[in-house]
């Protein structure tokens, strides 16, 4: 198994049973583990309350100095981070994993203007979601309140710890975040380059911390920090995931892989769906927004599928594909045998699956038997098909000639994004400020009393 593997650090089970470890787990954390990651979480419950009265005005300044002091330290994070990428190369990473673990200057910019955007968006905490006079005179308000500790466990996304300490500094959160070993030394440097800038706005260094010298007995002890820890949120691949979703005592938003779909329906306009499948694919191939399956209708596939076929194989796309597909396909342009482990594949690479369906009924059967819940599209001019496309599937996202790669909270214009829940309660997409915050009644009355 490689440092980057999508099961990373948490690819076993932590307890056979729900609740705490059992005293003869063998994979059990430690006492000492377990002490500490109290501690920290005792720490940072105690730093949230600090951060809950903090003004608009700290919380903007604060995010604009940690910008600047990232930006600061650029040389010391990227020296860090080539430490990561250099025990990745050696471990067999793949390309895909490595460019989401690689931090150069220029995202490191990136990631600090991230950082900027969020303090220009407005606070949540303390708005308003509903309030009303009861006829009794009692006057309510159901206001947005912080979360108070929120845990994150992920995977080599070293821009993550930077997010996730962004967003909740914005929603008035403190933040424990476990990294995973494949990004350890950046993530290091940089919770301790955000610390110092907390510390230098005179708030406490304690809202962003990291427990990852502890290791998979550190996670572990995270999930079950139940009354301290308020929301846990993993970021990863599936078998991470489903780990935590499994074995946690602490509430979790559940945020899914994505396997995505681009559906090219018989109306389409085809030069702007070969842009749209391209985009979707090669843009960046690494990420859960990508599309990892290509449905085309047999009608559209004699004219489209050959100059897609073409330009993804010209993209270095390894091809799966069914029957037709490598019927249409031009000579020269090898296609796999698709199975059906291909249609319920999230890649993560530089590979897709295809298949022609014969119409939209198929395709949206083809859909729900093998998507995630993340992304689909579907590339179209026919308005009857894009409204069942969009009514009859129930993913957290729905594209309608768009690529899949916009699901993100920047460019829905949330900031930063925490992950993308694919689960439905709570928060569902994009999570950024908003869903970082739950909600209080707050009852005014004039010396009422319940009949």
């Amino acid at each position: 198994m490689t440092a980057l593997s999508p099961a990373s650090d948490l690819d076993q089970p932590a307890t056979t049973v729900t609740g705490a470890p059992q005293a003869n787990d063998p994979t059990a954390p430690a006492p000492s583990v377990a002490r500490d990651v109290e501690d920290t979480a005792r720490r940072a419950k105690t730093a949230s309350r600090t951060l809950a009265t903090a003004t608009r005005a700290t919380k903007d300044a604060a995010l604009h100095a940690l910008a600047d002091a990232l930006v600061a330290a650029t040389e010391e994070i990227v020296a860090a981070n080539a430490e990561d990428l250099g025990r990745g190369r050696e471990n067999g990473t793949s390309a895909g994993l490595l460019d989401r673990l690689a931090l150069t200057p220029e995202r490191i910019v990136a990631i600090a203007d991230a950082l900027r955007e969020l303090a220009a968006l407005p606070d949540p905490v303390g708005e308003v979601v509903r309030g009303s006079t009861l006829p009794n005179g009692l006057r309510l308000r159901q206001v947005r309140v912080p979360m108070g500790v929120v845990g994150m466990i992920y995977e080599a996304r070293p821009n993550v710890t930077v997010d996730a300490a962004g967003l909740a500094l914005k929603s008035g959160n403190a933040v424990i975040l476990r990294g995973g070993s494949a990004a350890a030394r950046s993530n290091e440097v940089i919770v301790e380059v955000l610390g110092r800038a907390l510390a230098a706005q005179g708030l406490p260094a304690d809202l962003v911390q990291s427990i990852d010298r502890h290791g998979r007995p550190g996670a572990v002890a995270l999930m079950h920090a139940r009354g301290l820890v308020d929301v846990l949120v993993p970021r990863g691949g599936a078998d991470l995931i489903q780990t935590v979703v499994r074995e946690s005592t602490v509430p979790v938003i559940e945020t899914g892989v994505g396997n995505c779909h681009v559906y090219v329906d018989a109306s389409a306009d085809q030069a702007s769906a070969l842009e749209i499948l391209l985009n979707s694919k090669t843009q960046r191939v690494g990420v859960c927004n990508a599309a990892e399956t290509l449905l085309v209708h047999a009608d559209a596939a004699p004219q489209f599928l050959p100059a897609a076929l073409t330009a993804l194989d010209g993209a270095g796309v390894v091809l799966h594909g069914d029957p037709r597909t490598a019927e249409l396909a031009p000579d020269g342009i090898e296609i796999l045998a698709a199975t059906d482990d291909d249609w319920a594949r999230e890649y993560l690479a530089p590979e897709i699956a295809v298949r022609v369906v014969p119409d939209l009924d198929a395709a949206l059967e083809h859909i729900r038997t093998w998507t995630s819940g993340h992304t689909e599209a579907i590339v179209t001019r026919d308005l009857a098909s894009s409204e069942r496309f969009v009514a009859e599937l129930d993913s957290a996202a729905i594209m309608v000639n768009a690529s899949t790669r916009f699901t993100d909270g920047a460019q829905f214009g949330l900031g930063a994004e925490i992950g993308i829940s694919t689960q439905k309660l709570h928060a569902r997409g994009p999570m950024g400020l908003a869903e970082l915050t739950t909600t209080k009644w707050v009852v005014h009355g004039d010396g009422h009393v319940r009949p």
